[in-house]
């Protein structure tokens, strides 16, 4: 696999590409003009066609199956966001039974959509954690390099898969992805509104205390605001949506979602740059304190895990799991996979080799780093100029193998 560096594409059309045949798109196709381009796409409905959930979760005309989603999830506690109030740039949100939650859409949708308790969206459900068993959709081939849920699943801590249920004008507030991340979305039933700004164009939406939007499209942004990709995703359809780009999300119909967060070797950069970026913020704030405060360091690394939900030391963590994984598929696997056609599952060889690269790269910058160097790092297991020599000598032997 050729070595690619993730590219800041400027804004061009409201349109983006529409991926249509499963049979003929391959993982090397996707891999190379989006993923590595950081370029945004439009899978056809042709790609879930087999999912269980397409099946059971919607009903003949496209509506949610109530019933089914009752008998199989109903007693499941689920976040529910309350669209209709802002809270710190988002939504608050509380834990329901989605029996209640759905009680409340159908009484919403057959009321016009209205209600005292006002627009509630089910949002971030970590369904699949808690039901694994369910035969409700398989993760696309071309999404299947998956470092975040890779590393999470190692550690049984969490994980970035989520389902999202609402009615007809539920939304989700102008943001960017966890880390930095790309993500998919897949529409169970339903219609959606994405509004996309490629990296950088959200640096002029700030105002003049630098804060970000909540909502792009008030009439007091109109004049500043650059125009956004607009994409209409129709029941089916999956989006892509590389790392960085800010978004909005509006549901035009009553509408179910499935979306998975991730990193691989083409984005891990990228999530790089966005914790040393939040690091460099928090030391801002609580910088007038750094003589003061004994192992000042310390409590900015707590401040950016509790903003974030990961420090310095656990990104070398996640590098790490992730490199022990590569290094034991290189030893298990085929001496020879290409990754030629669309059918073939990464990664192959070229594909381990490629992130172990990745992982090399990183971990250079992150041992580099100054703000790393003054942790203690004694805990670590292997120590990273110890990680970092024994990826160097596994790529040099897979170099000379390939």
């Amino acid at each position: 696999m050729d070595e690619v560096t993730p590219q800041i594409i400027p804004p061009t059309t409201s349109c983006i590409d529409r991926l249509e045949d499963p049979e003929t798109l391959s993982y090397d196709e996707f891999f190379q003009k989006y993923m590595a381009a950081n370029a945004p796409c439009l899978f056809s409905a042709a790609f879930s066609r087999s999912w269980g959930s397409r099946r059971s979760w919607v009903t003949s005309d496209n509506k949610p199956n109530w019933e089914h989603l009752l008998q199989a999830f109903g007693d499941a506690l689920v976040p529910v966001a309350n669209c209709d109030v802002k809270e710190y740039n988002s939504n608050p949100k509380e834990l329901l039974p989605l029996r209640e939650y759905i009680a409340y859409w159908r009484e919403y949708t057959e009321n016009g959509h209205r209600s005292a308790r006002r627009c509630l969206y089910l949002k971030d459900w970590h369904m699949r954690r808690e039901f694994p068993n369910q035969d409700v959709y398989e993760t696309p081939i071309y999404f299947s390099s998956d470092w975040l849920n890779e590393y999470w699943d190692a550690i049984a801590v969490d994980d970035y898969r989520f389902v999202y249920m609402g009615p007809s004008g539920s939304w989700t507030p102008f943001h960017a992805d966890v880390f930095r991340s790309y993500s998919w979305s897949a529409n169970i039933c339903g219609r959606k509104k994405w509004l996309l700004f490629p990296p950088g164009e959200e640096e002029h939406l700030r105002d003049c205390k630098g804060h970000l939007p909540y909502d792009v499209t008030t009439a007091a942004l109109q004049n500043y605001c650059p125009p956004p990709l607009e994409v209409i995703q129709e029941a089916g359809e999956i989006i892509f949506v590389p790392s960085g780009w800010h978004h909005q999300v509006y549901n035009l119909e009553d509408t179910i979602s499935i979306n998975h967060n991730w990193v691989n070797g083409c984005n891990v950069s990228i999530m790089w740059s966005f914790l040393q970026a939040e690091l460099s913020a928090v030391q801002r704030e609580i910088g007038e304190w750094k003589e003061t405060m004994d192992d000042w360091e310390h409590h900015c690394q707590i401040i950016l895990k509790s903003c974030t939900g990961i420090d310095y030391k656990e990104f070398y963590n996640f590098l790490k799991i992730i490199a022990e994984h590569r290094i034991q598929a290189l030893q298990d696997g085929p001496e020879d996979n290409n990754l030629q056609g669309p059918n073939v599952m990464a990664p192959g060889p070229r594909h381990v080799l490629f992130d172990l690269r990745k992982i090399a790269d990183t971990l250079i910058l992150l041992t580099d780093n100054k703000d790393f160097q003054k942790l203690d790092t004694e805990t670590l297991n292997p120590r990273p100029e110890d990680l970092l020599r024994t990826l160097e000598r596994v790529i040099e032997r897979g170099d000379c193998r390939a």
